[in-house]
């Protein structure tokens, strides 16, 4: 079956540093563009990262210089590299599998900045 697996969610203080990770499995990792989205209380989901099966990649204009999108297509497993978190990045993140028609989505980790 098809899986997508978050870790690395936690509570971090402003400033702080946090490395989510998306294992996948059940289907053909490298042909698919990865994404991180999130979704923070009472607002809709938005599209943080992406990354294609080229490596392109592109930031939601909040987040660019702070957070860095990869991927390792050997260990079928993208990443999201958060670097000077703030307060208004709280939310849930989920990762996603985009092909030209199945989308497959991750259960979410919460990500916490607070002081």
């Amino acid at each position: 079956q098809v899986q997508l697996a978050e870790s690395g969610g936690g509570l971090v203080q402003p400033g702080g540093s946090l490395r989510l990770s998306c294992a996948a499995s059940g289907f053909t990792f490298s042909e698919y563009r990865m994404n991180w989205y999130r979704q923070a209380p009472g607002k809709e989901r938005e599209l943080v990262a992406g990354i294609s099966t080229s490596g392109r990649t592109n930031y939601i204009v909040s987040v660019k210089g702070r957070f860095t999108i990869s991927r390792d297509n050997a260990k079928n497993t993208v990443y999201l590299e958060m670097n000077s978190l703030k307060p208004e990045d709280t939310a849930v993140y989920y990762c996603n599998a985009q092909n030209m028609w199945p989308s497959y989505w991750g259960q979410g980790t919460q990500v916490t900045v607070s002081s």
